[in-house]
């Protein structure tokens, strides 16, 4: 099922999402300082050309650089990135197929907006990069 979705997911909005995200990610990177947002944008973009069966999970190991990397990456690139999924979100849920990938359109603004201290894993993966499963993050132990 993950597999048709992601399918039709491309034709429909995920190509277009990934060319906004490597558009984003080249205009980033033309700056030194520029490049790990761009390296961001490439990450997402390959999450948002494919986003079924992966997921994404905060890293809790991320510090105060990520918090203000996000800020200026929502600054920089994310309300542009998110205003293209709420755009596309809204014209795949006018029909009833589209509405599970309009869903998951919306399911990306979060990470479109704030991506930094964010990690994309396989939703079928327990344990992220890090070695800590996703329950543990959760319940603290």
């Amino acid at each position: 099922m993950k597999t048709i979705l992601n399918v039709i997911w491309l034709v429909l909005s995920g190509f277009w999402l990934f060319l906004g995200y490597l558009l984003a990610g080249a205009l980033l990177c033309i700056t030194v300082i520029g490049i790990p947002f761009g390296i961001a944008a490439f990450r997402i973009g390959v999450y948002a050309l494919w986003p079924f069966g992966y997921t994404a999970v905060e890293r809790r190991d991320a510090g105060a650089p990520s918090c203000i990397g996000n800020v200026l990456w929502l600054v920089l690139a994310g309300w542009w990135l998110a205003l293209g999924h709420i755009a596309t979100g809204i014209a795949l849920c006018v029909t009833i197929i589209g509405i599970p990938l309009g869903i998951a359109n919306f399911k990306l603004i979060p990470v479109s907006l704030l991506p930094m201290g964010r990690e994309i894993v396989r939703t079928d993966q327990p344990f992220t990069a890090a070695g800590t499963t996703q329950t543990t993050q959760r319940s603290g132990w």
